[in-house]
């Protein structure tokens, strides 16, 4: 969720060099499938690596909500893409729409990538990774441009394993390791000692990285939002499923055929996931 679309554009498009392939306002009908009707016809904007990875960042116009703060609530907290040479994106993101909050630092036992953290003009939390070789369980992607597609994303939960269970019930996905680590995104957005320790688990499909989802501390609230609107910050996330008759999940509107960026004339529907997240599904067949 952005508060204005063209500099938010601007940003992802100038700043991030991502392909704006559409613009326009928000069809009603897919504003109702996710059950926020009131986002409807609000102006919104597709973007994608000039990769041609088969990946859209989606950008939707609404009011700021007071009281948002990044990585506190419940919900989606992060997009992780993978870029090239992140150590040169400090100096790219100077004087952009987008906020470090995290330079690019080596994690303790985690030599496969180097990740930085940033704000965008929203307060979406985007993770800027380099990518160096695939995990022991996980294999990685390479960016094939200076900045590529999202290869995960994290969600915070206030049951990471009820959550964790949601996800290998209801989507066939499977649980991979997890990770005890001082958390610095997390021990700064609730002022936790830097020694506090997260746990995170990652789900996968097969050696697939998908989810990474997050323990949050006790302080950690439902996220606030505009009436019938979507979240703000990180709102939602579309993921590519085989087939839509095998997740078991509650759609909160029958699932259609739909068209334009992301769909293809594929169906898709949305659901609502065991922390309270919006995950919208696509099926490719």
């Amino acid at each position: 969720m952005v508060p204005d679309l063209a500099s938010a554009i601007a940003g992802y498009q100038g700043t991030l060099q991502l392909d704006l392939v559409h613009e326009g306002p928000l069809p009603a009908d897919l504003a109702a499938s996710w059950d926020c009707p009131a986002s409807a016809n609000m102006r919104h904007a597709v973007l994608r690596p000039k990769s041609g990875a088969p990946c859209w960042f989606r950008l939707v116009e609404q009011p700021p909500v007071a009281g948002f703060r990044p990585t506190t609530s419940f919900g989606w907290g992060a997009f992780e893409l993978t870029v090239k040479d992140v150590f040169g994106w400090p100096d790219r993101l100077a004087g952009s729409a987008f906020t470090i909050v995290g330079e690019p630092k080596q994690l303790p036992g985690m030599d496969a990538f180097v990740p930085m953290q940033a704000l965008g003009p929203g307060q979406e939390m985007i993770y800027l990774n380099q990518v160096f070789g695939n995990m022991a369980a996980i294999d990685l992607p390479m960016a094939q441009s200076i900045s590529d597609h999202i290869f995960i994303v994290i969600l915070a939960a206030p049951d990471r394993a009820a959550a964790c269970d949601w996800y290998a019930r209801s989507l066939g996905l499977v649980l991979g390791e997890t990770f005890e680590l001082p958390y610095e995104m997390i021990n700064s957005a609730f002022g936790l000692p830097n020694s506090h320790i997260s746990a995170l688990t990652m789900v996968q499909a097969g050696r697939m990285p998908i989810v990474e989802v997050d323990d949050y501390p006790m302080q950690a609230r439902r996220r606030p939002r505009h009436i019938g609107m979507l979240p703000p910050g990180n709102a939602l996330v579309t993921l590519a499923v085989r087939d839509l008759d095998s997740c078991t999940v509650n759609w909160i509107c029958p699932p259609v055929r739909r068209f334009g960026p992301l769909y293809d004339g594929r169906q898709a529907g949305t659901c609502i996931g065991a922390a309270g997240e919006l995950l919208e599904l696509v099926e490719t067949g």
